[in-house]
């Protein structure tokens, strides 16, 4: 068997790199989007919710460096460009949001796409017998269903 340093199989972790690298444009733009909608918010809520995105940027950002983090364990490159995150990215690019509830319904959508990958990364991180990657990802994926419960409840 063709292994890594960290004795995982090379060719699984080639698939695992190209696909953290995947998750890490998506959260690149999704962190974006949660810092513009932090500095556009407006209304009633502008109180509740520009806190609120506030910790979501926050959070984005510790998740973006351990993911980027877990690429170099797994001897790849994180992508680092703006350019390689929009040509990698699903979630939508948010643009001049002021408004509330379409605030919200952005990091809705955004956090499914996120989960999304996440869960696709999960199972090839099972198969692959790489534990450092499927731990980050089942604890990117709690955080994330409670958040995105939360935010359905929001707009309810």
């Amino acid at each position: 068997m063709n292994t890594t340093v960290l004795g995982l199989d090379k060719d699984q972790t080639q698939e695992l790199i190209k696909e953290l690298n995947v998750l890490l444009a998506n959260f690149q733009v999704y962190y974006q989007n949660v810092r513009g909608l932090h500095w556009n918010i407006k209304g009633r809520n502008f109180f509740e919710l520009h806190t609120k995105f506030e910790e979501f940027y926050t959070d984005a950002q510790e998740k973006v460096d351990l993911i980027a983090e877990r690429i170099l364990t797994l001897q790849g490159v994180p992508l680092h460009t703006f350019e390689d995150y929009l040509k990698s990215s699903e979630v939508p690019t948010g643009k001049e949001i002021s408004n509330d509830e379409e605030a919200v319904q952005l990091v809705v959508q955004s956090l499914s796409i996120l989960l999304k990958i996440e869960r696709s990364i999960l199972e090839l991180s099972d198969e692959a017998n790489d534990e450092g990657t499927n731990s980050m990802m089942s604890d990117f994926i709690s955080e994330q269903e409670k958040t995105l419960w939360m935010m359905n409840a929001w707009l309810s």
